[in-house]
């Protein structure tokens, strides 16, 4: 009968028949006791009321005591907790709104934990170099791409700024102490010399001042420029080249048909002399055509026990063992690579017993990922001149040779082709005297 009233009422009426119980009890022991008894029968009649009153509000002070354990829990940032009905609509209303915001609460914080989890491997597996340090130089977080270049296994948390400055090269640390961004070379141990990017930004992160440093490479994206720039080059000068060449041929045909009965040896020369240097230039033109006109690759598995004979069979060299490993690339690009550079070992003075060409799994780095990858080293060693500090920083520009008839197209068209196959090309000089020249191509 009372389940549909009001909590209101249901405290009215709870304190009503309270007092009238307290009353009712504290007469009948009046009766019983007489009026000398007076003051036991009051403080009978005040104990039942409040005992009656008691139990008529358990249920309210339960379910208010619940409510607030509730609320400290979602203090503590515990959303699992949720309120029981009471039976009384009132109360089961603000149970259900309690339970309605802590189930809201729950599924918050799980959506941004995962939003964390996914931003976290994007971070991760990002190439790009991260620091964020706080406003007196402390390392608070760093991506595994910087734990890697920086050669920090415990991770840079925790560390300084100014102790990662002490352990990099001059011209990192000059761009790291410098108040702009900008772009820095970074030569590695493998003799290959990096372009990389360094941006910073400021921000405020719970009242304090934070700094991100972003440190980009960019040899990939710098040296597509510059070939995209050859290239368009290369294209402009063949064509204008080209429209001079044939009408030259043609006129030193007709020049002979002409002279035909002039049998002067003079003339003949004159002739022979424009001809002979005419195709050179045909012949030069077509080289840097083909430099300028690269296709993409048609990757497949590399046939190693068929390649090697056929590259022995242009240039000697000394291979400890056909290898076995899996390859994908193009066998017509890598074939044109190999002998480019057998062909510089033996050119560089070096006994053809002592070139040797080594062929080994060997990790690497890609542009594309943050952890290095399983790939292919594929290394042409000569026991040459080598090649001087100044030669090694040009020697893959294309136009760029040292010797009297060079294109200066055979190591940049080398690179161009590791680079089309996600590769790298690297050149160093031997301890006891050589040159080093390592092709790097990822298996997948």
């Amino acid at each position: 009968m009372t389940g549909g009233l009001s909590l209101r009422h249901r405290l009215l009426l709870g304190m009503l028949l309270s007092t009238l119980l307290g009353l009712l009890l504290g007469w009948l022991c009046l009766l019983w006791l007489g009026p000398e008894w007076l003051w036991l029968a009051a403080v009978a009649g005040l104990l039942a009321a409040l005992g009656i009153g008691l139990r008529l509000t358990r249920t309210l002070g339960d379910s208010l005591a619940g409510l607030e354990i509730g609320m400290l829990n979602l203090i503590d940032r515990d959303f699992s907790v949720s309120l029981p009905d009471s039976g009384i609509s009132e109360l089961d209303r603000l149970a259900q709104l309690f339970n309605e915001a802590s189930a809201r609460l729950r599924q918050e914080r799980q959506h941004i934990y995962q939003r964390e989890l996914l931003l976290d491997k994007v971070i991760q597996n990002s190439p790009n170099i991260m620091l964020l340090c706080d406003s007196v130089g402390h390392i608070i977080y760093a991506n595994d791409a910087a734990k890697h270049l920086f050669n920090a296994r415990k991770g840079l948390e925790g560390s300084s700024l100014s102790e990662l400055k002490a352990k990099v090269s001059e011209e990192m640390r000059q761009m790291l102490e410098s108040e702009r961004d900008g772009l820095f070379n970074l030569g590695l141990p493998e003799g290959e010399n990096q372009s990389w990017h360094l941006s910073r930004g400021q921000f405020n992160l719970n009242g304090q001042q934070h700094q991100l440093l972003l440190l980009k490479q960019m040899t990939r994206e710098l040296n597509r420029q510059e070939v995209a720039v050859w290239k368009k080059v290369i294209r402009v000068i063949s064509h204008e080249l080209n429209n001079s060449l044939a009408p030259i041929a043609s006129m030193v045909n007709s020049g002979r048909r002409l002279t035909t009965e002039n049998r002067d040896p003079k003339l003949s020369l004159i002739f022979d002399t424009i001809e002979n240097r005419t195709n050179h230039l045909g012949q030069f033109i077509e080289g840097y055509a083909r430099f300028a006109k690269l296709p993409s690759p048609r990757k497949h598995v590399i046939p190693w026990a068929r390649l090697l004979p056929e590259l022995a069979e242009h240039y000697a060299f000394v291979c400890r063992e056909t290898p076995t490993l899996t390859l994908l690339a193009d066998e017509v690009q890598l074939e044109q690579v190999l002998l480019n550079l057998l062909k510089n070992a033996h050119e560089s003075g070096s006994a053809p017993e002592e070139i040797e060409l080594q062929i080994a799994s060997r990790s690497g780095w890609r542009s594309d990922a943050a952890d290095p990858v399983a790939g292919v080293s594929i290394c042409v060693m000569d026991r040459g001149s080598g090649m001087s500090a100044e030669v090694l920083s040009q020697a893959l520009l294309p136009f760029y040779s040292t010797k009297p008839q060079g294109s200066g197209l055979g190591l940049a068209l080398c690179r161009e082709i590791a680079e089309a196959h996600d590769g790298r090309l690297s050149l160093q000089n031997r301890q006891d005297g050589g040159l080093l020249v390592q092709l790097w191509l990822p298996q997948q």
